[in-house]
């Protein structure tokens, strides 16, 4: 048997524990999303549970999506030394790993109210079936853009006890930020993933890929704009927006040459956005 600091290595190399940007890109519209609901801070138990809650649940999707693909990341360089697929850690171990994290994060949702507590079922299975949508659809990235937006209806539900056309309209929006962002992921590997079949919106793009991610982000930014003008937020809150179109620009640049370099960095770097688009709805809370 290894020993167990060796097999915590290989535990935390499972869950992306070193590169914290998988989780902060689900962190940041739900932190959003909660002050929205509250009107300002919504006070620390939720803020907590949420931060925690996405943390784990993030981490947990990680194993089922190795376990998931295994036989696939092999023949992708960025992927081929994940420890699932280089047989360092087993099926099972790493399913029983995923459970663990999901079990903790669903303690946290019994924390809310009955109705959270039901999305949170609906938030599990999306985020079971999006490995395996990569197999039969050719634009999986919309099925982890819900997964990865379900943060937004569960925080209205835990703040206000219902899920309000706002917070749907919110989700809408942010499906076309996951959908921009991980267009770039996708491209670092879209030469690989040609190879052994796999379908991504790379692939599906084709030559307009750096257009549609673009495309994307604007009209991410247009629907999360147009939802939250009513509510006053005032100048800091377009100063925030501002600062998020300039972020997309030079998003476009990076990307333009289509590099794996390019890409990839791009895509480490979009959890900036989500943080900027927080902070200008916190701020404008604050400064009321």
């Amino acid at each position: 048997m290894p020993p167990v600091r060796s097999r915590l290595a290989l535990y935390l190399d499972l869950i992306r524990w070193n590169r914290p940007a998988g989780w902060l890109l689900l962190l940041w519209p739900t932190l959003s999303a909660l002050w929205v609901a509250a009107g300002g801070f919504p006070g620390w138990p939720l803020l907590t549970i949420f931060t925690l809650g996405t943390i784990l649940m993030r981490s947990a999707g990680c194993c089922v999506n190795d376990v998931a693909d295994r036989d696939f990341d092999r023949h992708v360089a960025r992927t081929a030394a994940r420890p699932v697929t280089t047989g360092a850690l087993s099926v099972r171990e790493a399913l029983a790993v995923g459970a663990v994290l999901a079990l903790a994060a669903f303690g946290l949702v019994l924390l809310t109210n009955a109705l959270t507590v039901a999305l949170s079922f609906a938030a599990l299975a999306i985020a079971v079936a999006y490995p395996f949508a990569k197999r039969v659809l050719a634009m999986p990235q919309a099925v982890l853009g819900v997964a990865f937006s379900f943060g937004i209806p569960m925080a209205f539900a835990a703040v206000r006890g219902e899920v309000p056309l706002l917070a749907w309209g919110l989700l809408l929006g942010n499906l076309f930020w996951v959908l921009a962002y991980d267009t770039e992921y996708a491209m670092v590997d879209r030469d690989d993933d040609l190879k052994i079949g796999m379908k991504t919106s790379a692939i599906t793009l084709g030559r307009f890929d750096v257009a549609a991610i673009v495309v994307f982000y604007l009209v991410f930014v247009l629907i999360w704009v147009l939802a939250l003008v009513p509510l006053q937020l005032g100048a800091i809150f377009y100063v925030a927006i501002a600062a998020v179109l300039a972020q997309v620009a030079w998003h476009g640049w990076l990307i333009r040459g289509r590099t794996r370099a390019g890409c990839f960095r791009a895509f480490r770097m979009n959890h900036w956005i989500g943080c900027t688009l927080f902070v200008g709805i916190a701020a404008g809370y604050a400064m009321r």
